[in-house]
């Protein structure tokens, strides 16, 4: 991978990232407030399937 397309590829997570907050910025912030309440094995199990599905995604797609 080049230095090109990993700038790209942080570019789209920022838009991706930024879509919620922006379109309901109310329904982000509700969402944050239950993600807080959660335990941290709670939060690692999200964290680890979320690697899982981008690593799933890159394999397919490559």
């Amino acid at each position: 991978m080049d230095s090109d397309s990993l700038w790209t590829a942080l570019a789209l997570v920022l838009v991706i990232e930024g879509l919620l907050p922006f379109a309901s910025p109310g329904g982000w912030r509700r969402t944050f407030g239950q993600l807080l309440q959660l335990r941290d094995g709670q939060l690692r199990f999200f964290g680890l399937a979320s690697i899982a599905c981008g690593l799933a995604l890159l394999w397919l797609v490559s």
